[in-house]
């Protein structure tokens, strides 16, 4: 003790064996708040892994209906094609002018 006080010495003792106490009990606590902390992280990583393994499966899914639908829908794309091909082209006309050459002349022979 550094200085003689009025105080009892078990009193004294008492304060002091807690604050030794406190202090040997500081590298514990030290330590257990940061595996409490380690294992938060890793749960939050475990968590975030799983929400993104979510997303992948479903832009997976939605690609996979895209192809689906593009398979599906190569014989009716193909028509569409061949009838704006036809649609812009002056074929029509020329069959017309074709058709009424051919009645023309039918009766003419």
């Amino acid at each position: 003790m550094a200085y003689p006080t009025p105080v009892n010495d078990m009193i004294t003792d008492s304060v002091t064996q807690a604050n030794v106490k406190v202090l040997g009990d500081a590298p514990a606590m030290a330590m257990g708040a940061l595996y409490q902390s380690l294992a938060h992280s890793t749960g939050i990583l475990y968590e975030n892994a799983v929400g993104a393994q979510q997303q992948l499966a479903i832009a997976a899914q939605a690609s996979t209906n895209q192809g689906v639908i593009q398979i599906y829908s190569i014989d009716t794309m193909a028509g569409a094609v061949a009838t704006s091909k036809i649609a812009t082209s002056d074929t029509s006309s020329t069959m017309l002018s074709l058709l009424t050459a051919l009645k023309a002349t039918k009766g003419v022979s």
